[in-house]
């Protein structure tokens, strides 16, 4: 009934009515296709988090599908000892896969040429404990990135690694950040050609954002893009072309803040980074601005909540659109960019699609950066969608979080209707698959201080569920028409990421633990194994040197939303884990902590 104090009604019932359907896709859904640097020449491989430079998650491997998927069995597993939130993909190029553990951050090649598939090697990255203290939400990390011989990985003190795919010999590891300063980092790097690009994590602590490139051969700084401050910093030049007219201006990285606020506003990079080799960009996101009690920092606040197209080679932007300016609710603007083609009111677009925590799923030109389209995909009651001409968010200042008082029913909350989980792409049906929150909150904002290395986030949160009682869904969208095609309802957030295969089959996990395969088209559950502990992990799939196909997961509870467990946080406070905890209470009655790599194969 929470539903029924929803504001923007038509808007919120539109989503909510297309949350009850189910079934066949429409027939005559326009076109949408990967594009043409999405298709990979041999399957066999999965050598990044997100498959493709295109991010869409998608793999030509069919042998397992909708008819055989049911006699799908554990063919090996492995304890990785460590009792956090496990949110990585586990990546197989050639014969070796390849697994990184939350801290202490230890990295595992695995030889897939022999039963069992035991250790070939194991590197320990030893980062320093004391980041363990100024990590958000969990100490997890989402996987690494092979290239070229190469495994490259983030540490949570700050650290990147570059070791010898084969040997496990470390050949570079650099600092980038201090954790005193509370920088840590948690993504998984992406390389382009040369380049490996990685971003900072830390905006409740007020760190200044920034995303780097450094030359994969010695690790040494190419170029370094700050989120906020002067357009010098920021990398905006004579080549910044932003298509709206209110990202247009000098030095709105420092103008659209109180003074010097931006030297502690946020806008971390810790995201999935996307990249168009025809087009020569990357797009990157970045998060929240800090603090999250907007009333200490009047204006848009620009770059955070952001996503960027920059020239790889020299980090130069080349445009950039803001999801949320002034962002009232921790919105963080780091989730997935999937790159897509378009036939768009009769024209062949290049796009990228965005699912952001404001509950609208955007299609981009990622040309230029115009908003083609930007649609409800979750109940909300904080905005009413945006303005296309203006490309800017309609507010409901009803729900502004003023100090010192308490708003009630907020619809998303701070995670957002989703957080960093990443959607798939299938290049066979043409629709996205979105594993996302259903929640609402109370928000009280409270005055924060600044003091390095030490939370700056000011706001006293409580999440609950939205409506239909249910915590999370996985979604499938039909990414021109605007809607929901069908979804899956469950007990607690779906925090972990969703795979496509050409067998027809999606497959994601959910916070209890249960791994499953659905059908594409219709959502159907086909076959689901219940594994140790709660799935926040990547899926992936490949060919293994017998010739056969595998799916991997990661089993082990954590993260934000699955901190109560792995952090043994007391239940009777709603308030602990920025407010998360309220909603997860009973998340220790349906599963308990451990990390756990799943492999499954046809008999």
């Amino acid at each position: 009934m929470r539903f029924l104090h929803l504001y923007c009604c038509s808007a919120a019932l539109l989503a909510f009515s297309s949350l009850t359907a189910s079934g066949q896709p429409p027939k005559d859904r326009p076109s949408v296709s990967a594009p043409p640097f999405a298709d990979a020449t041999d399957d066999a491989e999965w050598s990044m988090p997100t498959k493709n430079t295109a991010a869409t998650r998608f793999s030509e491997l069919s042998e397992i599908n909708v008819e055989t998927v049911k006699d799908l069995r554990v063919a090996f597993t492995f304890s990785t000892g460590v009792n956090k939130g496990h949110e990585g993909a586990p990546l197989v190029a050639g014969s070796l896969m390849f697994i990184i553990s939350p801290y202490p951050n230890i990295a595992y090649a695995l030889d897939l040429t022999r039963p069992g598939a035991p250790v070939k090697w194991q590197y320990n990255a030893k980062p320093d404990a004391s980041a363990q203290g100024v990590a958000c939400c969990d100490v997890v990390n989402r996987g690494p990135t092979y290239s070229n011989g190469r495994l490259f990985f983030t540490t949570l003190d700050a650290h990147v690694v570059a070791l010898d795919a084969n040997s496990g010999r470390e050949i570079w590891k650099v600092k980038l950040g201090e954790i005193n300063r509370g920088e840590t980092m948690t993504m998984a790097p992406l390389v382009v050609r040369d380049k490996v690009i990685v971003g900072i994590s830390g905006g409740e602590y007020g760190v200044r954002g920034w995303i780097q490139a450094l030359n994969a051969a010695d690790g040494k700084t190419l170029w370094k893009a700050f989120s906020t401050g002067p357009d010098q910093d920021v990398k905006i030049g004579a080549g910044f072309k932003p298509f709206y007219e209110g990202d247009r201006g000098k030095d709105l990285g420092v103008s659209t803040w109180p003074p010097n606020a931006w030297e502690i506003g946020g806008g971390t990079v810790w995201g999935f980074t996307s990249y168009d080799p025809e087009l020569e960009l990357i797009f990157h996101g970045t998060a929240n601005p800090g603090p999250w009690n907007p009333n200490q920092r009047p204006g848009d606040n620009k770059w955070t909540d952001t996503v960027f197209a920059r020239d790889p080679d020299t980090g130069e932007a080349r445009w950039a659109y803001q999801w949320n300016p002034h962002d009232y609710h921790d919105w963080d603007g780091i989730n997935e960019n999937i790159l897509v083609d378009v036939e768009w009111q009769g024209r062949p677009r290049k796009a990228l699609v965005h699912p952001d925590r404001n509950g609208l799923v955007y299609l981009l030109d990622r040309t230029t950066g115009e908003v083609l389209s930007a649609n409800l995909y979750h109940p909300v009651n904080t905005h009413q969608g945006v303005d296309l001409k203006t490309g800017r968010i309609k507010m409901n200042e009803k729900k502004y979080p003023h100090e010192g008082k308490v708003i009630r029913d907020v619809c998303p909350t701070a995670p957002g209707a989703k957080d960093w989980s990443p959607s798939s792409f299938s290049h066979q049906t043409g629709l996205l698959y979105i594993p996302h929150n259903n929640m609402c909150m109370d928000w009280e904002s409270t005055e924060a201080n600044f003091i390095a290395g030490t939370p700056y986030v000011g706001a006293e949160v409580r999440m609950y569920a939205g409506p239909g009682g249910h915590l999370g869904e996985l979604s499938a969208w039909d990414i021109v028409a605007g809607k929901e095609v069908w979804t899956i309802k469950e007990r607690f957030p779906v925090w972990g990421g969703t795979i496509a295969t050409a067998g027809g089959l999606v497959f994601y996990g959910n916070m209890e633990g249960w791994f499953k395969a659905v059908d594409a088209k219709t959502g159907e559950v086909l076959w689901q194994f219940k594994t140790a502990s709660g799935i926040i992990g990547q899926p992936t799939t490949y060919r293994g040197p017998d010739g056969k196909q595998y799916v991997a997961v990661l089993s082990g509870v954590g993260g934000w939303a699955g901190s109560i467990v792995s952090g043994d946080l007391d239940p009777r406070d709603g308030t602990a884990a920025l407010g998360f905890v309220n909603a997860m209470a009973d998340l220790k009655q349906a599963t308990t902590k451990g990390g756990s790599l799943y492999v499954f194969a046809l008999p």
